[in-house]
């Protein structure tokens, strides 16, 4: 977001960050928590969507960014809790991650 102001030809950008949460019906017998993290920053160009959960992945100058967040994140969602995450993007205007999380009825 911080490059999406120095980028703004205008002083109207405000960076916003919103975060929701719900309960779904993933299937027949099983329920599941979606979480939902979106900005309005520069977002994701699609050419590099695929590589963004490889470890060590950045975009960021040498020296600002090791890139092991969403490795580490997916690697959490996907392997230990069997669920998914997906991002969906739209240049210039969001960047939005979707997080499918399957619960046990024990903790429901």
């Amino acid at each position: 977001m911080k490059e999406k102001k120095l980028l703004s030809t205008t002083k109207r950008y405000r960076a916003a960050i919103s975060v929701s949460t719900q309960s779904l019906q993933l299937d027949s017998d099983v329920m599941g928590i979606e979480i939902r993290i979106a900005d309005n920053g520069v977002c994701i160009p699609q050419n590099i969507i695929d590589k963004i959960y490889q470890p060590f992945f950045t975009t960021k100058p040498p020296g600002l960014g090791t890139g092991l967040g969403l490795s580490l994140s997916y690697d959490i969602i996907t392997k230990e809790h069997g669920g998914t995450i997906r991002v969906e993007t739209r240049e210039g205007e969001y960047a939005e991650f979707i997080v499918l999380i399957p619960l046990d009825r024990a903790e429901l």
